[in-house]
């Protein structure tokens, strides 16, 4: 499974820069992109992969392959599927 993390904005980048939590990203094998690769080279979705976004940009062949299964959800959503690999109602994941 494939984790790359696409901050929204430089000022999400910076604040998360600064607060350390892209090292942590990257230092759980995560791969942090900027808003200009998404859905190119390392960000491309092949056929019959599957994806799960917090993006608002979608459309056909947007994130790679037409037969790749892409899903958009909250962003609490995506987080709780990345740490289960699955897609997972956040709530579960709730101590």
């Amino acid at each position: 499974m494939r984790l790359l993390v696409t901050p929204a904005s430089q000022a999400v980048y910076r604040e998360a820069m600064r607060l350390g939590y892209l090292q942590d990203i990257a230092d759980a094998g995560a791969v942090v992109t900027n808003a200009t690769c998404f859905g190119y080279h390392m960000g491309v979705v092949g056929p019959g992969e599957v994806c799960i976004t917090s993006s608002t940009r979608n459309f056909t062949g947007r994130m790679g392959s037409t037969e790749a299964r892409i899903f958009m959800a909250a962003p609490a959503t995506v987080a709780a599927s990345a740490v289960t690999g699955y897609i997972t109602d956040p709530r579960s994941l709730a101590a």
